[in-house]
């Protein structure tokens, strides 16, 4: 039909057979970032807002996140994920968040990573929104990708 994947001949979404392909290692690279008034900004970087440490929490977020991708993406395989990291950043104007997910698998973990850092930027948002309920998430993209039958990938 169009050449996704995601789509048979007909049209109609299914998902992809991997049961053939053979496990290689993969790993994504994904990041995106809130931004906030800069009240908001010190209570996250000094630890004093009122629900609790927000970088601890979005750091567990991101990494649940990238492991409930496919209860949350209709189309994507569970996938047994053998490493997620996050890395938060604060600068004067919001944190940026940095997931990197790595498998030994059929299938990339691009998703994984892309859901690991906008669960954590989400959490930030729920953490901080007594002080900015204003607050954008924006700027999820994914950076890179590798591994896998189409080969890597760099934005």
């Amino acid at each position: 039909m169009s050449g996704l994947t995601h789509l048979d001949e007909a049209g109609a979404a299914h998902m992809v057979d991997v049961g053939g392909k053979t496990p290689t290692r993969r790993e994504a690279v994904a990041r995106g970032r809130i931004d906030m008034v800069p009240e908001a900004v010190r209570a996250i970087r000094d630890g004093s807002a009122i629900k609790g440490d927000v970088l601890a929490v979005a750091r567990v977020a991101g990494i649940m996140g990238a492991k409930k991708t496919s209860d949350l993406i209709p189309l994507c395989h569970p996938l047994p994920l053998t490493r997620v990291a996050i890395d938060l950043v604060v600068d004067d104007e919001g944190v940026v968040a940095t997931a990197t997910a790595a498998t030994e698998g059929k299938t990339g973990v691009e998703m994984e990573a892309l859901t690991a850092a906008t669960v954590a930027l989400l959490t930030i948002y729920d953490m901080a929104k007594a002080i900015d309920k204003g607050m954008t998430i924006r700027d999820i993209q994914l950076l890179t990708k590798l591994g896998g039958k189409s080969g890597d990938w760099k934005r």
